[in-house]
């Protein structure tokens, strides 16, 4: 009698078990597929929102793509010292004939120096009226997450380019950063530069407490309009309520004299 009744707790406890693992899967692959939006709850609170592009979305369709709850667009203009992305010149003019906000962002080397990265965005990216501010993307790649530069260096090419952007633009830069390159880069400084913060799990707070201006919410959301071998698109919330993003575009977009 007591072993029948451990067999039944047995099979009992591996049915359990195995239906928690499979509940577990299902939710992973409806999050991992974009079903579910882990941070869904806390972004709705926000009703300004954007996405950001590169020529991993390819050819785009910005009529369609911005006519989906869509205020505002940052794509990828250039990275380092030479790299231009693929679809930028095509995406920058197409959008602008939009009724979207249009910036460009740059995905900084820390390879690279500051000023000559400055130069590959300038040559590429023209101003207009109403252009957003000219975004640096600092976040990590190849082993630069387990093997970081030194923030002195990160310091100094990093200013150097906001520098040079800030001059050409007219425009103070928005620094994009994931919470660890934040951490280790940003926290404590550039005070009057707008932070753009990627957190695609939880809603994000600056270690520091300052607040963020625009945040990335999620990387796996599906829109139409494009047809790039990413099936996914960024996804971004801006910080406050339509009101004040209106206010944000009249101080913070190029005006030429």
């Amino acid at each position: 009698m007591v072993i029948d009744l451990k067999k039944k707790a047995f099979k009992l406890m591996i049915t359990v078990v195995s239906v928690i693992a499979f509940l577990c899967v299902f939710l992973f692959i409806l999050i991992w597929n974009g079903v579910i939006q882990l941070n869904g709850f806390s972004a709705d609170q926000y009703p300004v929102k954007g996405v950001d592009v590169s020529s991993y979305q390819g050819e785009i369709d910005w009529k369609t793509l911005s006519s989906q709850d869509v205020s505002f667009v940052f794509m990828k203009a250039t990275e380092g010292s030479s790299y231009v992305d693929a679809c930028f010149d095509y995406n920058y003019e197409a959008a602008k004939k939009t009724n979207l906000a249009v910036g460009a962002y740059h995905f900084f080397s820390y390879d690279s120096d500051g000023k000559t990265q400055a130069e590959n965005f300038i040559n590429t990216v023209a101003s207009f009226d109403g252009m957003l501010p000219p975004v640096i993307d600092l976040e990590f790649y190849g082993d630069k997450e387990k093997n970081p530069p030194e923030r002195e260096y990160v310091d100094t090419q990093l200013k150097a380019m906001l520098e040079a952007l800030e001059d050409h633009y007219k425009l103070k830069p928005i620094i994009y950063a994931t919470e660890k390159s934040y951490e280790l880069y940003l926290a404590g400084d550039y005070e009057e530069y707008d932070i753009w913060i990627r957190n695609v799990i939880t809603k994000p707070e600056l270690s520091d407490h300052r607040d963020w201006t625009f945040w990335q919410y999620t990387n796996r959301e599906r829109l139409r309009g494009y047809s790039g071998e990413e099936k996914y698109i960024d996804v971004n919330v801006f910080h406050g309520s339509t009101e004040d993003f209106d206010a944000y575009l009249k101080s913070n977009t190029y005006q030429q004299n």
